[in-house]
C-alpha cells in the first residue's frame, strides 16, 4: 500500500508537455511551465528544505569543453568552496539514452555527463565538517533515477544516515532545489524506473506503475522476492512494455500496456540475476544467478532468439546493456570483464519475427560460434557457445556497470570505486578494447 503527499507550496510540473517526440533524439526537452497542483494531504508534515539556497551562476568548470546546449547545467559547487568530505559511493546508473549517469552518495547525489566527461552538477546534504553531528545529519542517497536530461529526478534515501526515510521516494525538482511531492509505502524502496509519462516503483515483492502526471496508481504487480529491484520500462512513448520477476524462480513477466497482453518467459533455470530491454521494448535480455550465459527473447510472443556465453565459471552479472541499434550487447560481471556480443536480430526485425540475415554487412563479426558446426549436437553445448567479440578487462573486486557510448563502436564503464572508462571496440577484428579515456570522478584530478 503507498501513501501520497504532495508539498503544497510548488506547482507540480507536467512531465510530458508536448504530446508529439521530438524528431531528434538527442534532444530533451526540460519541463515547461504548465502544471496544475496536486491535493495536499493536511496530515502529512511539511519536510524541513534538506539543502542551503543556491549559490550565484558558477563558471563552467571545464572552458574548453563545448557545453551541449541541450541540456540545462544547473549550479557545481563553487569553486572556493571547503573541500568535500570523503565519499563512499552508494548507487550508480545511466539516464535512459546512457548520455548521463547518477552518483549517489552517503552525502548526496551528483550528476555527471557522458561525453565530454565532467560533473554537471552535485548536491551534497552535509555539511563538510567531520564532527559526529553532522555525520548524524543524514545525507545518503541509495538511489537516483534521472529522467533524460530534465530537471526532475527520483531519490531514495539509504546508507547508515539516509537523507530521506527508505521507505520513501521522493520527487525531487532541481529548478527549485527541493522535493515537490513523495510516495511513501510500507516496506522499503528497491528501485525506482521513470518515464515521461510513468513512474516505477520497486519494492521487494511489489511493482507499482503511477501515472506521472498526477501521480494516481494505475498498477500493481506481485513478483517473487526482488531484492535488487530489477525492472525495465521502454521509452518510446507509443507504447509502454514493463519487465520485471514472475512468480517462479527464472521467470520474467512482461507486460504491454498498449495491447494490455501479459506475456511470462521461463528465461532460466535459477532465479533471474539480471535483464534488460531495448527502448522501444521489443527485445529482452536476461541473465541468471549462474552468470554464463545471456538470452535475447522476443517480449511479443517470448521466442528464444539468441543465446550467447559469458565463459564457464559462475559469475555475478552486474549489467546488461544493449546498443542503440540492438546490433551489440554488453555484459559486465564480477569476473572484471566487460564483454560486447553481436547480436543476429535488431530491435525492429523482433516485432517482424525477421532475424537478420548472416549476409548482413552489419555483421562482419557477428558470429563468434565455434566452427564445430558441422558436428553441432555430437560435442556438449559448450562447445557450440557464441562467445563476445570484444573484451575490456578490469580490476577486479568492484562493481562495475556498462553502456554503449554516443561515440561509434564504444562503450562506457562506471566503477563503484569511482572509476570512468571509455573504450573502443573493433567490429572487423574483435579481441581486446582500447581504452580511450579514464577518469576517477570521486577525485577529478585523476585522469590518463
Amino acid at each position: 500500500m503507498a501513501t501520497l503527499s504532495a508539498f503544497s507550496s510548488p506547482p507540480w510540473p507536467n512531465p510530458n508537455p508536448n504530446p508529439n517526440p521530438n524528431p531528434n533524439p538527442n534532444f530533451v526537452d526540460s519541463f515547461s511551465d504548465h502544471s496544475f497542483p496536486l491535493e495536499t494531504d493536511s496530515d502529512s508534515p511539511m519536510p524541513q528544505d534538506p539543502i542551503e539556497p543556491p549559490h550565484p551562476q558558477d563558471p563552467n568548470p571545464n572552458p574548453n569543453a563545448t557545453q551541449n546546449p541541450n541540456i540545462q547545467y544547473p549550479l557545481t559547487t563553487p569553486p572556493d568552496s571547503p573541500p568535500s568530505p570523503q565519499l563512499n559511493l552508494l548507487h550508480l546508473s545511466f539516464n535512459q539514452d546512457h548520455g548521463c549517469f547518477a552518483a549517489g552518495t552517503d552525502h548526496g547525489f551528483r550528476i555527471f555527463n557522458c561525453d565530454p566527461f565532467r560533473e554537471i552538477f552535485r548536491r551534497d546534504f552535509i555539511s563538510s565538517s567531520t564532527d559526529s553531528a553532522a555525520e548524524e545529519s543524514g545525507g545518503g542517497i541509495s538511489a537516483v533515477e534521472m529522467l533524460f536530461r530534465c530537471n526532475i529526478l527520483a531519490l531514495v534515501g539509504g546508507g547508515p544516515h539516509p537523507q530521506y526515510p527508505p521507505n520513501k521516494v521522493m520527487i525531487w525538482d532541481d529548478h527549485q532545489s527541493r522535493c515537490i511531492g513523495e510516495l511513501s509505502f510500507r516496506s522499503n524502496v528497491r528501485s525506482v524506473r521513470l518515464r515521461r509519462d510513468r513512474i516505477v516503483v520497486v519494492l521487494e515483492q511489489k511493482v507499482y506503475v503511477y501515472n506521472f502526471a498526477d501521480l494516481k496508481l494505475l498498477h500493481q504487480i506481485e513478483t517473487i522476492a526482488n531484492p535488487k529491484g530489477l525492472c525495465a520500462v521502454s521509452q518510446q512513448t507509443s507504447s509502454l512494455v514493463l519487465v520485471c520477476p514472475g512468480l517462479q524462480k527464472g521467470q520474467v513477466r512482461v507486460e504491454h500496456y498498449a495491447s494490455k497482453r501479459t506475456k511470462f518467459i521461463m528465461a532460466h533455470d535459477s532465479r533471474i540475476a539480471c535483464f534488460a530491454l531495448t527502448p522501444d521494448g521489443q527485445l529482452l535480455a536476461t541473465a541468471s544467478s549462474k552468470g554464463t550465459l545471456v538470452r535475447v527473447y522476443n517480449t511479443i510472443d517470448g521466442t528464444l532468439l539468441q543465446e550467447v556465453r559469458r565463459g564457464a565459471d559462475r559469475a555475478e552479472i552486474y549489467s546488461l546493456a544493449f546498443s542503440s541499434t540492438a546490433q551489440w550487447l554488453a555484459v559486465s560481471s564480477d569476473k572484471g570483464t566487460v564483454h560486447v556480443f553481436s547480436l543476429k536480430v535488431n530491435s525492429a526485425s523482433a516485432g517482424n519475427d525477421k532475424p537478420r540475415s548472416a549476409s548482413d554487412p552489419n555483421l562482419a563479426v557477428t558470429q563468434s560460434s565455434t566452427s564445430l558446426s558441422f558436428i553441432r549436437g555430437v560435442l556438449p553445448k559448450y562447445f557450440n557457445s557464441e562467445w563476445s567479440v570484444a573484451q575490456f578487462r578490469l580490476p577486479e573486486g568492484s562493481h562495475y556497470i556498462v553502456a554503449f557510448g554516443h561515440q561509434k563502436n564504444t562503450v562506457v564503464i562506471l566503477g563503484m570505486d569511482g572509476s570512468f572508462y571509455r573504450c573502443q571496440f573493433d567490429t572487423v577484428n574483435g579481441g581486446e578494447m582500447t581504452q580511450l579515456e579514464y577518469h576517477n570522478f570521486l577525485k577529478p584530478e585523476e585522469a590518463f
